[in-house]
């Protein structure tokens, strides 16, 4: 049965599409808000960094949400978020920056907590076999909403400024309140405390279980050392449009749009090419995808980079949906927190890392440069992979 075909996972999927689509509309904006208010790209970059610097932290939020309740901690953390976002509406020259900067870091503490708790509750609620579907389905979803709200975002941003969009992205929250709690899930109780390790091996318990699989530790090894690069990308793709289209800030909406629209295409085919080829294949080809998009963008040409924002577009459902059905499927539940917390820091915090790293030196560093060494490293690790994935796959 498809995963589409269960009205529980549908609902869960409005819901979280609602909230995605408030998120990136605003989220994607604060780069283009920080850098109207200085001036300069580096702003733009530490916006992202603010949102992924919380993943040092993903080893305790995935402890925490082993220990609760999905439903209920999901209910908690976008009502939160909801209320925090609201704080932008202070925001009024550069000397406000760091409302900014403040409200990115909340989003990247309640996207810790939400991702492995939507995790396992999606677990919960279907089969093994429906899990590459699911996740397709999620993914696809996602990217189509991007198709457009960056386009919304900015035009919002450009026509209103960022204080109606974090009224959007709030009301989206609560929406997302509402639906969950319509929600008819059946989960069992957390494990008593008496019953629970230590707390070291309780923390540790996420890379423990990645590690003794296989085909979940290599994908790890190639997917972390692809996003110790990618995350250049965020800082880069500003320079892009600066130097190499000689466009406005305000131009990264539509070209995420583009994005977006690679990553429909992707997302369509996804859950198939899982099935005929599994997850290591999957991952591989979508990390050779990404390289090849990366590749296109050190041009001045228009219609290169629109192509190579769409390459990257439909790689990364690949990658990012191939690593997830790998881990998710082979993971028992009571520990599916903790190990969605670790897949996520083995890719994000790498990830964040690049991020201060591209920061740091799109000032001195030509571009093109940064393009290469991403692309470089995104090549190595695909080709890598797709040359063990056969071995993987009968481990």
């Amino acid at each position: 049965m498809s995963a589409l075909a269960n009205p529980r996972f549908r609902r869960l999927l409005v819901g979280q599409s609602l909230s995605t689509f408030g998120d990136s509309a605003l989220y994607l904006s604060l780069g283009i808000w920080a850098k109207d208010l200085t001036g300069e790209n580096a702003a733009a970059g530490m916006v992202f960094l603010c949102l992924s610097l919380p993943v040092v932290l993903t080893p305790f939020a995935g402890h925490i949400v082993d220990r609760l309740r999905r439903k209920p901690l999901l209910i908690a953390v976008n009502l939160v978020a909801g209320l925090g976002v609201l704080a932008l509406l202070r925001v009024r020259s550069e000397a406000d920056l760091w409302i900014i900067y403040a409200v990115a870091l909340g989003y990247g503490l309640s996207f810790i907590l939400i991702r492995p708790a939507q995790v396992g509750l999606v677990k919960q609620i279907l089969s093994g076999e429906e899990l590459a579907g699911a996740n397709a389905a999620i993914r696809t979803v996602g990217e189509g909403i991007r198709l457009f709200s960056p386009l919304v975002g900015a035009a919002l941003y450009t026509a209103v400024g960022g204080h109606t969009l974090a009224v959007l992205d709030a009301l989206t929250f609560a929406v997302a309140v509402v639906i969950l709690l319509t929600l008819r899930v059946e989960e069992g109780a957390p494990t008593p405390p008496q019953e629970r390790e230590p707390f070291r091996r309780e923390i540790t318990a996420g890379f423990r279980q990645i590690a003794s699989t296989p085909l979940v530790a290599f994908t790890t090894v190639a997917v972390a050392a692809s996003f110790a690069v990618i995350g250049l990308l965020d800082t880069v793709d500003f320079a892009v449009i600066e130097y190499g289209l000689q466009r406005p800030a305000s131009f990264f909406g539509v070209l995420m749009s583009v994005q977006g629209a690679g990553g429909i295409c992707g997302g369509l085919v996804v859950a198939t090419m899982i099935r005929r080829y599994g997850e290591a294949r999957s991952v591989g080809a979508g990390l050779l995808t990404v390289a090849l998009g990366t590749a296109l963008l050190t041009t001045p040409f228009l219609p290169v980079v629109i192509a190579g924002f769409a390459m990257i577009g439909c790689g990364v459902p690949w990658l990012v949906v191939g690593y997830t059905t790998a881990w998710q499927r082979s993971t028992p539940q009571q520990v599916l927190g903790r190990v969605a917390a670790a897949a996520d820091l083995a890719t994000v915090g790498p990830q964040t890392l690049s991020i201060a790293l591209g920061a740091a030196l799109i000032a001195s560093v030509d571009y093109r440069i940064l393009l290469a060494v991403c692309c470089a490293v995104l090549t190595l690790s695909g080709a890598v992979l797709l040359r063990r994935a056969p071995k993987l796959v009968t481990a």
